[in-house]
Protein backbone atom coordinates (compact mmCIF):
# COMPACT_ATOMS: atom_id res chain seq x y z
CA UNK A 1 0.00 0.00 0.00
CA UNK A 2 1.28 3.57 -1.01
CA UNK A 3 0.72 5.35 2.47
CA UNK A 4 3.38 8.29 2.22
CA UNK A 5 2.44 9.68 -1.28
CA UNK A 6 -0.41 11.82 -0.47
CA UNK A 7 1.62 14.19 0.69
CA UNK A 8 2.66 15.11 -2.87
CA UNK A 9 -0.58 15.47 -3.65
CA UNK A 10 -0.99 18.27 -1.62
CA UNK A 11 2.49 19.83 -1.63
CA UNK A 12 3.32 22.88 -3.42
CA UNK A 13 0.04 24.62 -2.91
CA UNK A 14 -0.44 28.07 -2.14
CA UNK A 15 -3.26 27.40 0.67
CA UNK A 16 -1.94 24.29 2.17
CA UNK A 17 -4.31 22.36 0.26
CA UNK A 18 -4.61 20.42 -2.86
CA UNK A 19 -6.76 23.03 -5.42
CA UNK A 20 -7.75 20.57 -7.84
CA UNK A 21 -10.88 19.64 -7.78
CA UNK A 22 -12.03 15.81 -6.57
CA UNK A 23 -15.21 14.30 -6.95
CA UNK A 24 -15.99 10.63 -5.19
CA UNK A 25 -14.72 9.74 -8.51
CA UNK A 26 -11.49 9.96 -7.49
CA UNK A 27 -11.63 7.35 -4.57
CA UNK A 28 -12.12 3.16 -4.13
CA UNK A 29 -14.00 3.19 -0.97
CA UNK A 30 -13.28 0.70 1.47
CA UNK A 31 -14.09 -0.52 4.93
CA UNK A 32 -15.85 1.71 7.66
CA UNK A 33 -13.28 2.80 10.02
CA UNK A 34 -15.49 4.75 12.64
CA UNK A 35 -18.93 6.80 13.25
CA UNK A 36 -19.43 10.28 14.69
CA UNK A 37 -21.96 12.60 15.49
CA UNK A 38 -22.00 13.96 12.02
CA UNK A 39 -20.54 11.11 9.30
CA UNK A 40 -18.47 8.80 8.93
CA UNK A 41 -14.84 7.62 8.25
CA UNK A 42 -13.61 5.71 5.32
CA UNK A 43 -10.57 3.66 4.45
CA UNK A 44 -10.06 4.72 0.76
CA UNK A 45 -7.58 4.10 -2.50
CA UNK A 46 -6.98 7.74 -4.06
CA UNK A 47 -7.16 7.10 -7.90
CA UNK A 48 -5.00 6.27 -10.49
CA UNK A 49 -1.82 7.34 -7.89
CA UNK A 50 -3.46 4.32 -5.64
CA UNK A 51 -2.63 6.21 -2.14
CA UNK A 52 -4.06 5.13 0.86
CA UNK A 53 -5.86 7.80 2.80
CA UNK A 54 -9.31 8.18 4.90
CA UNK A 55 -11.82 9.71 3.84
CA UNK A 56 -13.78 11.22 6.63
CA UNK A 57 -17.42 12.31 5.27
CA UNK A 58 -19.83 14.50 6.84
CA UNK A 59 -23.50 15.36 6.08
CA UNK A 60 -24.31 19.01 5.57
CA UNK A 61 -27.55 18.45 6.72
CA UNK A 62 -26.27 17.29 10.13
CA UNK A 63 -23.55 19.90 10.41
CA UNK A 64 -26.71 22.87 10.02
CA UNK A 65 -28.79 21.31 12.55
CA UNK A 66 -25.99 21.55 14.97
CA UNK A 67 -25.19 24.99 14.13
CA UNK A 68 -21.35 23.68 13.58
CA UNK A 69 -20.78 24.66 9.65
CA UNK A 70 -18.27 27.29 11.30
CA UNK A 71 -16.65 24.78 13.02
CA UNK A 72 -16.06 22.68 10.08
CA UNK A 73 -14.75 26.05 8.01
CA UNK A 74 -12.07 26.45 11.03
CA UNK A 75 -11.00 23.09 11.09
CA UNK A 76 -10.24 22.67 7.67
CA UNK A 77 -8.67 26.32 7.44
CA UNK A 78 -6.29 25.51 10.73
CA UNK A 79 -5.27 22.26 9.32
CA UNK A 80 -4.74 22.79 6.21
CA UNK A 81 -1.55 24.88 7.21
CA UNK A 82 -0.42 22.09 9.87
CA UNK A 83 2.82 20.33 8.71
CA UNK A 84 4.02 18.50 12.16
CA UNK A 85 5.12 14.10 12.16
CA UNK A 86 2.55 13.62 15.05
CA UNK A 87 -0.10 15.66 13.73
CA UNK A 88 -3.04 14.63 11.13
CA UNK A 89 -2.57 15.57 8.08
CA UNK A 90 -5.18 17.03 5.70
CA UNK A 91 -4.36 16.45 2.09
CA UNK A 92 -7.86 17.98 0.73
CA UNK A 93 -11.49 18.58 0.83
CA UNK A 94 -14.62 18.76 -1.39
CA UNK A 95 -18.31 18.30 -1.39
CA UNK A 96 -21.35 17.70 -3.14
CA UNK A 97 -24.76 18.60 -2.35
CA UNK A 98 -25.27 16.81 0.38
CA UNK A 99 -22.05 16.15 2.22
CA UNK A 100 -18.56 17.26 2.30
CA UNK A 101 -15.59 15.06 2.43
CA UNK A 102 -12.19 15.37 4.13
CA UNK A 103 -9.40 13.18 2.46
CA UNK A 104 -7.19 12.76 6.00
CA UNK A 105 -3.75 10.98 6.62
CA UNK A 106 -4.65 7.18 7.40
CA UNK A 107 -3.76 6.17 10.93
CA UNK A 108 -3.55 2.41 10.36
CA UNK A 109 -3.47 1.93 14.61
CA UNK A 110 -6.93 3.38 14.75
CA UNK A 111 -7.97 5.51 17.83
CA UNK A 112 -5.61 5.60 21.06
CA UNK A 113 -8.48 5.73 23.33
CA UNK A 114 -9.82 1.77 22.05
CA UNK A 115 -5.79 0.66 22.66
CA UNK A 116 -5.83 2.54 25.81
CA UNK A 117 -9.00 0.54 26.95
CA UNK A 118 -7.86 -2.44 25.89
CA UNK A 119 -4.86 -2.60 27.34
CA UNK A 120 -6.04 -1.01 30.45
CA UNK A 121 -3.55 1.60 31.10
CA UNK A 122 0.04 1.95 29.91
CA UNK A 123 3.87 1.31 31.34
CA UNK A 124 5.62 4.70 32.01
CA UNK A 125 8.29 3.85 28.61
CA UNK A 126 4.73 4.41 26.49
CA UNK A 127 3.24 7.00 28.44
CA UNK A 128 6.91 9.31 28.06
CA UNK A 129 6.89 8.46 24.42
CA UNK A 130 3.29 9.48 23.46
CA UNK A 131 3.69 13.06 26.71
CA UNK A 132 7.30 13.67 24.55
CA UNK A 133 6.19 13.69 21.20
CA UNK A 134 2.30 15.63 22.01
CA UNK A 135 4.22 17.81 23.64
CA UNK A 136 6.37 18.45 20.28
CA UNK A 137 3.20 18.96 18.38
CA UNK A 138 1.14 21.55 20.63
CA UNK A 139 4.48 23.08 20.85
CA UNK A 140 4.41 23.59 17.50
CA UNK A 141 0.74 24.58 17.28
CA UNK A 142 1.56 27.74 19.79
CA UNK A 143 3.99 29.24 17.84
CA UNK A 144 1.39 29.30 14.88
CA UNK A 145 -1.32 30.78 17.69
CA UNK A 146 -3.03 27.70 17.73
CA UNK A 147 -4.60 26.24 20.94
CA UNK A 148 -6.09 23.01 20.44
CA UNK A 149 -8.38 23.23 23.57
CA UNK A 150 -9.55 19.29 23.24
CA UNK A 151 -6.87 16.87 23.55
CA UNK A 152 -8.25 13.35 24.91
CA UNK A 153 -7.33 10.18 24.11
CA UNK A 154 -10.29 9.51 21.63
CA UNK A 155 -8.92 12.95 19.48
CA UNK A 156 -5.59 10.66 19.56
CA UNK A 157 -4.73 8.50 16.64
CA UNK A 158 -1.64 5.77 16.08
CA UNK A 159 -0.20 4.97 12.47
CA UNK A 160 1.05 1.99 11.25
CA UNK A 161 4.84 2.29 13.58
CA UNK A 162 2.94 3.14 16.37
CA UNK A 163 3.40 7.09 16.84
CA UNK A 164 1.27 9.20 18.13
CA UNK A 165 -1.09 11.62 15.72
CA UNK A 166 -2.88 14.73 17.27
CA UNK A 167 -6.34 15.00 15.40
CA UNK A 168 -9.95 16.46 15.45
CA UNK A 169 -9.09 20.42 15.59
CA UNK A 170 -12.62 21.34 15.58
CA UNK A 171 -12.81 23.12 18.75
CA UNK A 172 -9.42 24.60 17.85
CA UNK A 173 -8.97 28.61 17.43
CA UNK A 174 -6.35 30.60 15.77
CA UNK A 175 -5.57 33.10 18.42
CA UNK A 176 -2.20 35.99 17.76
CA UNK A 177 -4.04 37.73 20.75
CA UNK A 178 -3.47 34.38 22.82
CA UNK A 179 -6.92 35.26 25.63
CA UNK A 180 -10.08 33.63 24.75
CA UNK A 181 -13.13 33.13 26.97
CA UNK A 182 -15.48 29.99 25.47
CA UNK A 183 -15.87 27.37 27.63
CA UNK A 184 -14.97 24.56 25.31
CA UNK A 185 -13.57 20.57 25.19
CA UNK A 186 -14.05 17.60 27.25
CA UNK A 187 -15.11 17.81 31.08
CA UNK A 188 -12.42 15.92 32.36
CA UNK A 189 -9.98 17.59 30.86
CA UNK A 190 -10.78 21.24 31.72
CA UNK A 191 -8.49 22.88 33.31
CA UNK A 192 -9.86 25.22 36.53
CA UNK A 193 -9.55 28.78 34.53
CA UNK A 194 -12.35 27.25 31.96
CA UNK A 195 -14.30 25.68 35.06
CA UNK A 196 -14.37 29.20 36.71
CA UNK A 197 -15.00 31.04 33.64
CA UNK A 198 -11.92 32.83 32.99
CA UNK A 199 -9.99 33.77 30.28
CA UNK A 200 -7.80 31.28 28.72
CA UNK A 201 -4.69 30.73 26.95
CA UNK A 202 -2.84 28.79 25.24
CA UNK A 203 -1.62 26.77 28.87
CA UNK A 204 -4.44 24.95 28.80
CA UNK A 205 -3.52 22.24 26.12
CA UNK A 206 -0.41 21.90 28.56
CA UNK A 207 -2.97 21.40 31.74
CA UNK A 208 -4.41 18.32 28.88
CA UNK A 209 -0.99 16.79 28.38
CA UNK A 210 -0.92 16.96 32.45
CA UNK A 211 -4.30 14.70 32.48
CA UNK A 212 -3.66 12.77 29.54
CA UNK A 213 -0.58 12.00 31.14
CA UNK A 214 -2.10 10.40 34.91
CA UNK A 215 -5.08 8.93 32.74
CA UNK A 216 -1.94 7.00 30.12
CA UNK A 217 -0.47 5.67 33.29
CA UNK A 218 -3.52 5.22 35.23
CA UNK A 219 -6.62 4.03 33.09
CA UNK A 220 -8.59 7.28 34.58
CA UNK A 221 -8.42 10.73 34.37
CA UNK A 222 -7.18 12.65 37.96
CA UNK A 223 -10.10 14.76 38.75
CA UNK A 224 -13.12 12.05 38.00
CA UNK A 225 -16.15 12.23 40.26
CA UNK A 226 -19.70 11.87 40.49
CA UNK A 227 -21.11 14.31 38.43
CA UNK A 228 -20.15 17.56 36.75
CA UNK A 229 -20.08 19.78 39.97
CA UNK A 230 -18.00 17.64 42.01
CA UNK A 231 -15.29 16.95 39.10
CA UNK A 232 -15.56 20.48 38.67
CA UNK A 233 -14.71 21.09 43.03
CA UNK A 234 -12.09 18.42 42.33
CA UNK A 235 -10.31 20.96 39.11
CA UNK A 236 -10.72 23.79 40.67
CA UNK A 237 -8.41 22.54 43.99
CA UNK A 238 -6.43 20.29 41.90
CA UNK A 239 -7.28 17.91 43.92
CA UNK A 240 -4.21 15.20 42.70
CA UNK A 241 -4.11 11.58 44.41
CA UNK A 242 -1.46 9.29 42.74
CA UNK A 243 -1.42 6.04 43.04
CA UNK A 244 1.50 4.25 44.67
CA UNK A 245 2.65 2.49 41.39
CA UNK A 246 3.64 6.04 40.05
CA UNK A 247 7.46 6.79 39.87
CA UNK A 248 8.23 9.50 41.87
CA UNK A 249 9.21 11.25 38.08
CA UNK A 250 6.35 10.50 36.61
CA UNK A 251 4.18 12.52 39.15
CA UNK A 252 6.46 14.87 39.55
CA UNK A 253 6.27 15.71 35.82
CA UNK A 254 2.28 15.73 35.89
CA UNK A 255 2.76 17.66 39.04
CA UNK A 256 4.03 20.79 37.22
CA UNK A 257 2.10 20.58 34.28
CA UNK A 258 -1.31 20.37 36.30
CA UNK A 259 -0.51 23.59 38.09
CA UNK A 260 -3.71 26.05 38.32
CA UNK A 261 -1.94 29.00 37.76
CA UNK A 262 -1.67 29.04 33.71
CA UNK A 263 1.88 30.51 34.11
CA UNK A 264 3.09 28.06 36.34
CA UNK A 265 2.34 25.56 34.03
CA UNK A 266 6.05 23.88 32.70
CA UNK A 267 6.85 24.80 28.98
CA UNK A 268 6.48 22.47 26.20
CA UNK A 269 9.58 23.40 25.22
CA UNK A 270 10.75 21.93 28.89
CA UNK A 271 8.99 18.36 28.88
CA UNK A 272 11.42 16.38 26.69
CA UNK A 273 14.09 17.39 29.25
CA UNK A 274 12.61 16.06 32.02
CA UNK A 275 13.77 13.43 34.27
CA UNK A 276 10.64 11.19 33.33
CA UNK A 277 10.99 11.53 29.40
CA UNK A 278 14.74 11.35 29.58
CA UNK A 279 15.23 7.87 31.58
CA UNK A 280 12.45 6.15 30.12
CA UNK A 281 12.90 7.02 26.68
CA UNK A 282 16.98 6.00 27.46
CA UNK A 283 15.26 2.64 28.73
CA UNK A 284 12.95 1.97 26.02
CA UNK A 285 16.17 2.50 23.11
CA UNK A 286 18.11 0.01 25.03
CA UNK A 287 15.49 -2.08 25.11
CA UNK A 288 14.73 -1.83 21.41
CA UNK A 289 18.92 -2.50 20.75
CA UNK A 290 18.32 -5.45 23.07
CA UNK A 291 15.68 -6.95 20.92
CA UNK A 292 17.80 -6.06 17.39
CA UNK A 293 20.74 -8.29 18.80
CA UNK A 294 18.73 -10.99 19.20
Amino acid sequence: MKMAGMAALSAGTSGGLDQRKFTLTDFEIGNRLGRGKFGKVYLARKLPEQYICALKVLWKAQLRKQNVEHQLRREIEIMANLRHPNILRLYGYFHDNDRVFLILEYAAGGELFNVLRDRGRFNEETTAKYMKDLASALEYCHRKNIIHRDIKPENLLLDHNGNIKLSDFGWSVHAPGKRRMTMCGTLDYLPPEMVMRKEHDPSVDIWALGVLGFEFITGQPPFEAQGQKATFKRITKVDLTFPCYISKDAQDLIKKLLKKEPSDRLPLSKVPDHPFIVKNLASAAKTAAKKKKK
